[in-house]
């Protein structure tokens, strides 16, 4: 799809007359800005470069103040906010590069390539530090599946998702999705990718040194894209699908072909700087570019590859046509680099060249058409305090007694409406469709709590997760917050590996509502909070605003990223029970907190109240505790609890082996509120019967709360509560239940 604009722009008077800077989301206060940072009046081409480098999607205008709250150093941190992705050193002159950015807004309107071209650009973030992706992650968020646009936005978005992925040959080795309905018409497609790198072929996108050119390299630059940071940063109506050009469209082989070049190129050891063309493609890589190194930029418009006749000044400058990126050079080095992209069958152009002005000098057909001071685009954008209000419903949530419900004495009944809900059902829907094993890397498949895949030639390897339960942030931001983090940290423990550091994803509503801020300011505190308790800093991330459809805001969902590091294979853990006669082990202690559970939205179809209460020393000590457990090989099987509780939480490591389990819990609350309350701070261990005493000694020693709950065997989960039968079922018949939810739905 391609986008025309009319060639006749209007001029400096016209814009500032007619106010066509609106039309581009720049306010009027923002435009004095630029008129005084210009001097004049700016022209068309001025004004399109100006109003996507001060868009929320590039500049953070509105987050800022609140990302400076997340601790963003650490002893392991190697490049934290600010490059194209965070680095973290795993030792032995290694690092791990990783990165997550969301592609909700085009994924809404083209779900298909919206999708794919997210993919694209996070993987081209990760290669642009110099990393080899290997392996990648999303985290969705649909409406209600049983609406016929929600199924069709699913569809096609995972089917854009495994387009790009598989073509490329980078494994797609799992993810989350849930379904509410407040992200009808409003999904979140959120990719992550992660990358492998030595500590010496670390890159950054920097414009080096005063007379040095500036190459392009990648396909030819088209109309499509063009405002897409602009489109990313206001809310999505009706008339939005008239937007649908500004959908990005991808080509994963060509996106292949443009990684192993780069990383050919950066093996040579002779760029300078590097970065992707990405959000605001031309006009954010140079800008940024010139601005990290304190240069200027010169570009001749005219030598970049076009595929479209007439192309205007403005419209390649703002076209995010996919899979380019743009580098620097010495002179000296020019044919080497040219070479490198001729025999990969790649355009490669000399556009530009560094200057020392600190300005960014736009040529065309012979004229200056654009002339803008580096540090007004990058360093100098506006940033706001948006005022903030508690809103009505978190207060009248408060007194909200979410165990008021009648007594659901079916449970039988109860687990199976779980366990086909789709955001607990089985998602081999989704992940059958992406190719997790290409590599041959992965170690850890979909469907565990956190993937692992090794790292070649040595004996460690990388466990990764996304998270968030934006029930949770809705019902009190700061702890759903919390939580995310956490529960991300506890996937990853209960995997065999240590976590490092996280990226985050912020999606919310509208800034402009205070209502919408204070949402963002809690949960911003309560994860930069859980950061610092549990030593996991930020080291990158996206922020999402604007996600709102007809009825308001999306639940706040601040995705949650997390890596770490499995320090030796024979520590890799799983949550399937491995053998009969194995004993089952509860850790961390179960409340009745229902508030934000799938019980609650499923069993009593509300969601309400307070979500669960978390202590972070509490999580710490637990984390601290399993994964020593497991790094003694005390500990067969480990698996978080999170949606559906202790029920669920068995079912699934009784369905992931095949095997039942006979448990009696001794609880001083309701069956139903034993069974199915989301109490954090909880892990499910198995161990064989020869270690379950050295294992029980271990966890006394750490003084975490515990209960010898059950042992694995036979074919049906059995459940008593207190000694009395609560759940009884075949553990075939708990599994097609659960696989055959979503594939019932999609019929």
């Amino acid at each position: 799809m391609t986008q025309q604009l009319s060639v006749k722009e209007p001029t400096a008077e016209q814009i500032a007359e007619q106010k066509v800077y609106k039309q581009m989301g720049v306010t009027d206060d923002e435009y004095a800005k630029i008129c005084g940072f210009l001097g004049r009046k700016p022209n068309y081409v001025e004004i399109g470069v100006f109003s996507v480098m001060w868009s929320e999607h590039c500049s953070y205008k509105n987050s800022k103040p609140l990302l400076r709250k997340f601790p963003v150093t650490g002893p392991r941190v190697l490049m934290g906010p600010g490059e194209g992705a965070g680095i973290v050193d795993i030792g032995d002159n290694q690092a791990v590069v990783f990165k997550i950015e969301s592609h909700n807004h085009p994924s809404a309107i083209e779900p298909y390539q919206g999708a794919a071209t997210g993919v694209g650009g996070i993987i081209r973030d990760i290669f642009s530090m110099g990393a080899r992706p290997v392996a990648l992650m999303n985290s969705l968020r649909f409406g209600n599946l049983k609406n016929d646009r929600v199924k069709y936005l699913f569809e096609h978005v995972v089917s854009g998702i495994a387009g790009y992925g598989n073509c490329i040959g980078i494994p797609t080795v799992g993810g989350e999705v849930m379904f509410d309905e407040s992200y009808e018409g409003n999904p979140l497609v959120n990719a992550m990718c992660v990358g492998l790198i030595n500590h010496d072929q670390i890159q950054r996108g920097v414009a080096k040194g005063v007379g040095n050119p500036v190459f392009y390299v990648g396909p030819a630059t088209g109309r499509d894209g063009i405002h897409g940071a602009t489109f990313a940063s206001e809310e999505l109506t009706e008339e939005s699908e008239a937007k649908r050009p500004a959908v990005q469209v991808g080509d994963p082989f060509m996106e292949k072909l443009v990684l192993e070049a780069c990383l050919e190129l950066i093996d040579t050891g002779i760029v300078l700087g590097i970065q992707d063309m990405g959000a605001a493609g031309l006009t954010c890589s140079s800008a940024e570019m010139a601005s990290k190194a304190g240069n200027g930029m010169e570009l001749y418009l005219d030598e970049v590859p076009q595929r479209e006749e007439g192309m205007t000044a403005y419209e390649m400058m703002l076209s995010e046509s996919q899979e380019r990126m743009l580098f620097v050079v010495e002179p000296k080095h020019e044919a080497q680099a040219t070479e490198i992209f001729t025999r990969w069958g790649l355009i490669c152009a000399k556009v530009g060249k560094v200057t020392d002005d600190g300005r960014l000098k736009l040529i065309h057909n012979g004229e200056v058409v654009g002339d803008m001071p580096v540090t007004a685009l990058v360093d100098e954008c506006p940033v706001y305090d948006k005022p903030s209000k508690m809103p009505a419903y978190y207060e009248a949530n408060a007194d909200i007694d979410t165990t008021r419900y009648a007594e659901v004495t079916d449970l039988n009944d109860a687990l199976a409406k779980v366990l086909a809900s789709p955001t607990v059902a089985s998602k081999e829907w989704v992940y059958n469709q992406y190719d997790h094993m290409v590599r041959t890397s992965t170690v850890v498949r979909p469907g565990s709590d956190a993937a692992v895949v090794s790292i070649r030639g040595t004996r460690k390897g990388l466990a990764m997760t996304t998270d968030c339960n934006g029930r949770y942030v809705y019902l009190d931001p700061a702890v759903g917050g919390r939580i995310a983090v956490s529960e991300a940290a506890r996937n990853i423990v209960c995997s065999g590996a240590e976590p490092l550091a996280i990226t985050d994803n912020l999606n919310f509503g509208s800034p402009e509502k205070p209502e919408i801020f204070w949402q963002m300011e809690q949960a911003v505190d309560g994860m930069a909070e859980a950061c610092r308790v549990l030593d996991t800093p930020v080291i990158g991330g996206n922020v999402s605003l604007y996600n709102e459809n007809a009825k308001g805001a999306i639940y706040p969902t601040p995705v949650v990223g997390m890596v770490g590091l499995v320090h030796d294979t024979d520590h890799i853990t799983t949550q399937a029970f491995k053998q009969a006669g194995d004993v089952i082990i509860l850790l961390g202690e179960t409340k009745a907190e229902l508030g934000g559970s799938e019980f609650q939205y499923i069993v009593h179809n509300v969601t309400e109240g307070r979500p669960p209460v978390l202590d972070l020393e509490t999580e710490k000590r637990l984390h601290k505790t399993v994964l020593g457990a497991i790094q003694q090989g005390l500990v067969a099987s480990a698996h978080d609890l999170s949606e559906g509780g202790l029920a669920v939480a068995l079912a699934e490591s009784c369905m992931s082996s095949g095997i039942g389990a006979e448990v009696n819990f001794a609880s001083e609350l309701r069956p139903d509120h034993a069974l199915f309350s989301e109490s954090q701070s909880r892990i499910l261990l198995s161990t064989t019967a020869v270690k379950v005493d050295a294992l029980v000694e271990w966890i006394v020693s750490q003084g975490v709360p515990h209960q010898v709950i059950g042992t694995v065997q036979g074919e049906e989960l059995n459940i008593q509560v207190n000694g009395k039968g609560a759940v009884s079922a075949s553990v075939r018949s708990l599994e097609k239940t659960w696989k055959d939810a979503i594939p019932c739905l999609m019929k």
